[in-house]
């Protein structure tokens, strides 16, 4: 790591780490007292966030540190505010609860903004400022995640499905069976767990939508969206066979047509497409898949954002519907 500004080298590469904090024991272990954190703020390289939790983003942005550039900044910023809830009230003690328990566990799909929330081991109550929430009680089960406490996965998602939207639940539900974190037999206990919280009565209608196939956030809202619009996907990560029968693609979503064709439809993510080999990738797969004679359409996020992906589909989709509702494959007698 090139360092171009005067801070301890370990010190940076800690608040790498920690999404650009640090709190003052670290400093302090590293020889930046009281006095020289002074004068990095006044040079503009170090800011107070709350008491005892500074900001070593501008020293890291003037050191030129790749790592710290190529991060998502939704990402980061939910990450960020998991570690000043738990930097806030000492790692010793802090333990990161709900959704910032399900940002530092890798969980996709939770809100762009998210508050500080934790809670400590010997379940009192502080109050540290910065807009941190500490939770009354002792959290009862705590996993260690590095160099962080976290709350399991399971007691993470009954602090936070019942607070979020339909879209944003289902999501985080998603990815957090896609991920393996949690069982879909868990799904039940985190259910039960989440009734009376408020919140849970308009959770209920959503269970059901749950599908851990779903490997992006874009694509639970794209089956989301048709299903909403009468077109639910007869599949999820659908397998698209040459005339060999070897499987060349998988496809994000897939509906059977009525004269026998499959429709894929593809989110694309702009991070995993937008490189010169991602493309190259990408082209030699669509080719594959048009070559089996399947319909392919791809959409972005925008697309997402203006519901033009139902929109699309069901210019081509006759929905077919069974006693609840769910979309079925022509002729598959389900």
């Amino acid at each position: 790591m090139r360092t171009a500004v005067p801070l301890p080298p370990g010190l940076l590469r800690t608040a790498l780490q920690q999404e650009g904090l640090v709190d003052s024991e670290q400093c302090d272990a590293v020889g930046l007292g009281a006095a020289r954190r002074g004068a990095l703020r006044r040079a503009g390289l170090l800011e107070r966030v709350v008491r005892g939790v500074h900001d070593v983003a501008p020293a890291l942005d003037a050191a030129g540190v790749a790592a710290w550039r190529q991060v998502d900044r939704w990402d980061r910023a939910r990450r960020r505010a998991a570690w000043l809830g738990v930097l806030a009230v000492g790692r010793a003690r802090g333990v990161a609860v709900g959704a910032c328990a399900l940002a530092l566990l890798g969980v996709e799909g939770l809100p762009a903004r998210i508050r500080p929330e934790v809670a400590l081991l010997d379940g009192t109550h502080r109050v540290p400022g910065g807009g941190v929430h500490v939770r009354c009680g002792v959290p009862e089960r705590v996993e260690r995640l590095g160099p962080v406490m976290v709350v399991d996965p399971v007691t993470a998602l009954v602090q936070t499905v019942p607070a979020l939207d339909r879209e944003h639940a289902v999501a985080v539900l998603d990815s957090a069976i896609h991920r393996r974190l949690v069982r879909e037999d868990e799904l039940e206990d985190v259910r039960r767990r989440t009734r009376g919280r408020r919140g849970s009565a308009r959770a209920t209608r959503w269970w059901d939508l749950v599908d851990g196939r779903a490997q992006s956030p874009l694509e639970t809202r794209a089956r989301l969206q048709c299903r909403d619009a009468g077109i639910a996907p007869h599949d999820l990560q659908v397998a698209v066979r040459d005339g060999s029968g070897r499987v060349v693609a998988r496809g994000d979503l897939g509906w059977w047509l009525d004269d026998g064709r499959l429709l894929l439809v593809e989110i694309d993510g702009a991070t995993p497409h937008g490189a010169p080999d991602a493309l190259y990738r990408d082209r030699a797969r669509q080719n594959a898949i048009v070559a089996t004679g399947a319909l392919l359409l791809r959409f972005t996020a925008d697309d997402l954002r203006h519901h033009r992906v139902a929109e699309e589909v069901a210019r081509h989709v006759t929905p077919s519907t069974t006693r609840d509702g769910a979309v079925v494959r022509p002729g598959s007698g389900r």
